[in-house]
């Protein structure tokens, strides 16, 4: 045990690259300024190491996600049931129940999104034990952020579904570009459609002029151009009903969209 935690320690020495946070794109491929889907997922950190333990979440929380820990077997499984994460990175070496009987607990509770084994061991017949134990993936410590990253941005690809980000009735698809407001289809532009994902990355927010031409045409802001205001008037009527905003203009700022 001991050996093993040495290991681990040193592995947080290491110098390990901050990725630029994964960025869903409009219609043009220019990133939205916000971090759309990633921003939403819920990723439990299982690890009794607080060195490591902080490493990665903060990585994890610098890369979007939002991240809860724990140090122990049974507050894992507790925290899990209480309220179940979009993927879990589970140590195998916890000091009351090891990571393989966690996991094999959470597939017979019924948990079925990813999980991801970290350790520090490395043989065959280790990684083997690990799937066999209904891990999704297994990642020998130490190991690179981006690896990380991608695996996971991976599994939950490919376990997640539909993208869909919600704003008072309106809810919008950032896969199929579909958007329902009171669960009816309404038709935008590619425009009107890249400006309302935009600030629906973060309801309650507000975006300033600049923030959206930025993140929405993909370039700096000219000044004195009314091509927001057009785009903004064009969404109002066809998602706003009688007597009710959904996106608020802020006077001498930008706008924001309601929660």
């Amino acid at each position: 045990m001991r050996h093993h935690r040495d290991r681990d320690a040193q592995a947080t020495r290491l110098p390990i690259p901050t990725p630029e946070p994964p960025r869903a794109r409009n219609a043009d491929g220019a990133s939205y300024a916000g971090v759309m889907l990633e921003t939403t997922k819920r990723v439990l950190i299982v690890e009794d190491d607080p060195a490591i333990g902080s490493l990665i979440a903060i990585e994890l929380t610098e890369a979007g996600y939002a991240v809860s820990r724990t140090d122990s077997g049974r507050a894992a499984i507790e925290a899990v049931s209480a309220q179940p994460p979009d993927l879990v990175l589970l140590d195998v070496r916890l000091p009351d129940l090891d990571g393989l009987t966690v996991c094999r607990q959470l597939r017979r509770d019924g948990y079925d999104a990813p999980v991801i084994m970290l350790t520090a061991l490395d043989r065959v017949g280790d990684r083997v034990i690990g799937l066999d134990s209904g891990a999704d993936d297994y990642m020998a410590k130490p190991f690179a952020v981006e690896e990380l990253l991608a695996r996971m941005r991976a599994l939950t690809r490919r376990t997640g579904g539909a993208t869909w980000l919600e704003s008072g009735n309106v809810r919008l698809n950032t896969e199929t570009r579909e958007v329902l407001v009171d669960d009816r289809s309404v038709e935008l532009s590619g425009r009107e459609f890249d400006l309302l994902a935009f600030l629906m990355t973060a309801p309650g927010r507000v975006f300033t002029r600049e923030q959206i031409y930025e993140g929405v045409w993909g370039y700096s802001y000219p000044g004195r151009t009314k091509v927001i205001d057009f785009f903004v008037s064009a969404l109002r009527k066809k998602l706003d009903a009688p007597g009710d905003v959904l996106i608020r203009t802020v006077r001498g700022i930008g706008y924001t969209i309601r929660k």
